[in-house]
């Protein structure tokens, strides 16, 4: 007789035994082992990863000025951040306050004035933040960053494309080909959404680093929908006779016997075919309102990002069996102007930091975040649905005097009913020029790495410990923590 837990058992056993294959392929690239993914799962009859879990990356382009994000508000370190910060230095009274406890360093925060709807998440334990993360080699002190650059510095370290393609992939030592929601996509689909309709690797904002896979290809979907050839939606006949143009019905699938035109073939039905799916099934999300009285709690705003997030509400809304039929689902939205060299803040007439380029910014990220919060609660999701920023990285501590120039080390929020919220976890920068967190210039050299903050969000997703997450994040081993603690566990 098979004991009580056998199932549990053999699931375990399984994913050892996978683990082990992983592991005897530890000489082979990265992207070879992704490849040999799913003969091995076919042959160990992986258990499939029950319940479903989104992870949400909104990428704030450009290089958010965290610095003005979450500042603190004891008075010894707020007065230090007052006196260099200069003419960006938001006044201590309009700090928006955090209900929490100080920090291991004694800190007190607050929000940025424009973030009330994150104060009040932050204030509900359903938002943390996660302070000065950054693209790391390995650990970095000051004085490796200075005496061996070669070793310590991440190449092109304030080039946006080369911090946004590191950030997204997770490997800012090599070249690499995947980025770390693809890989992560690569190794659960299959076990995840044996049976899903559409991609795991959703995009609202176009092509991006971070899905890029060698088995799951992003699907890239737009505000209103999914994009059939040459609009976002088509009706049966226009399917019928795009299909006859292209000599697409069933009784000529096997006539074609040139390759090339053949593949060209199936490509364009399987894109014809998932956008019509994918339009039928969110036609009756809560979006669209339902004899007038359904409709979204929260409203979502006007903006790009709010309509981004609201249709990935959409499509978290249709993931169960009768349409999507998701177990696991990875979403990339994004939002820019976050480069904020000139006009951060308002110059003219008179000085004022409480309004200007960022204060709008950071306006719509927060009304944005909260609408996605309360349209997951009101979905009966949040503990499932887990939301995070990213962004290019940090800005210079001093100004510019108009400003702020590329920086490093960047503080981020963590978003959902899964999260250890209204807390904050990792290191405040110590504030001095030349001090022991900078490189010389205000640019905070990161105390926590991009690859243990994404391990964290993870492990939380499905991913287990050990050389599955080694293939995603080859590099995490070099830090002593692969887990953060900012996400429950299960």
């Amino acid at each position: 007789m098979n004991p009580p837990n056998f199932p549990n058992v053999l699931s375990t056993r399984r994913r050892f035994l996978r683990n082990s294959a992983y592991a005897s392929m530890g000489a082979t690239a990265v992207g070879s082992v992704i490849r040999d993914l799913r003969l091995i799962n076919s042959a160990l009859a992986v258990e499939p990863l029950n319940g479903y879990k989104a992870l949400v990356c909104l990428f704030m382009a450009g290089g958010n000025d965290a610095n003005n994000w979450i500042v603190p508000t004891d008075t010894a370190t707020y007065n230090e951040y007052s006196a260099i910060r200069g003419n960006l230095a938001i006044p201590s009274a309009s700090l928006l306050p955090l209900s929490m406890a100080p920090d291991a360093q004694g800190h007190s925060y607050g929000f940025h004035p424009a973030c009330s709807k994150l104060q009040t998440l932050f204030n509900d334990d359903k938002l943390a933040a996660v302070m000065n993360v950054g693209t790391l080699v390995q650990p970095t002190t000051r004085a490796q960053y200075l005496a061996n650059p070669g070793s310590y510095r991440p190449p092109q370290i304030f080039s946006h494309s080369d911090q946004v393609t590191q950030w997204q992939t997770s490997i800012p030592d090599r070249p690499p080909s995947t980025g770390w929601g693809g890989r992560m996509a690569d190794i659960l689909n299959s076990t995840a959404n044996p049976a899903g309709n559409i991609s795991m690797s959703v995009s609202l904002n176009g092509n991006n680093t971070f899905e890029i896979g060698n088995l799951v290809a992003q699907y890239h979907v737009s505000t209103s929908g999914a994009v059939v050839l040459s609009g976002s939606g088509m009706s049966p006949a226009r399917v019928a006779a795009m299909r006859g143009i292209i000599n697409l019905n069933h009784s000529d699938i096997n006539t074609h016997t040139n390759l090339q035109r053949t593949a060209y073939r199936d490509v364009l039905a399987n894109a014809i075919d998932t956008g019509v799916l994918l339009n039928d099934n969110i036609t009756n999300t809560i979006e669209v309102a339902q004899g007038g009285t359904w409709t979204w709690a929260q409203a979502f705003p006007t903006s790009t990002l709010g309509q981004q997030l609201k249709m990935i509400a959409r499509l978290i809304e249709a993931r169960g069996p009768a349409k999507f039929n998701m177990n696991r689902q990875v979403f990339f939205c994004s939002t820019g102007g976050f480069d904020t060299h000139t006009a951060q803040v308002t110059l003219a007439p008179t000085l004022n930091p409480l309004t200007g380029t960022h204060r709008d910014l950071l306006f719509d990220v927060s009304e944005c975040m909260y609408a996605f919060q309360k349209a997951m609660e009101q979905l009966g999701v949040s503990d499932k649905v887990t939301t995070f920023t990213a962004s290019d990285f940090a800005r210079t501590f001093p100004t510019n005097s108009q400003g702020s120039d590329h920086g490093w080390g960047a503080h981020h929020m963590v978003m959902g009913g899964a999260v250890n919220g209204g807390a904050t976890y990792g290191k405040l920068p110590t504030f001095a020029i030349n001090g022991p967190d900078d490189t010389g210039t205000g640019r905070w050299i990161p105390t926590l790495a991009v690859d243990q903050h994404s391990a964290t969000l993870a492990k939380w997703f499905g991913v287990s410990p050990g050389s599955e997450m080694g293939i995603i994040f080859p590099n995490l081993d070099r830090f002593d923590l692969s887990d953060l603690g900012f996400m429950k566990p299960g």
